[in-house]
């Protein structure tokens, strides 16, 4: 009986020097710093509201006439 032959995967290999892999992590380094300084800058502008708009206006004139608002806690005695 014959024996059967199997089937030869082929494999992919690279291989790289040492300054090769020394500049593939340059990259990726300066891809992630790249990457982390456009999502702070996009994490600030959603934070702060834009300058040229005003969130809300307050008129003045009726917080002078009106007087502030005084809450006064008093004991009270226990009729029995």
């Amino acid at each position: 009986m014959a024996t059967k032959r199997r089937k030869q995967v082929k494999k992919l290999k690279f291989e790289l020097t040492r300054s090769g892999v020394a500049g593939i992590a340059v990259i990726s380094f300066c891809l992630f710093l790249w990457m982390f300084l456009i999502g702070v800058w996009a994490g600030q502008s959603l934070l702060l509201p834009s300058y040229g708009k005003k969130a809300a206006t307050v008129d003045k004139s009726v917080e002078e006439l009106s007087d502030p608002l005084v809450i006064k806690a008093e004991k009270r005695a226990i009729k029995k």
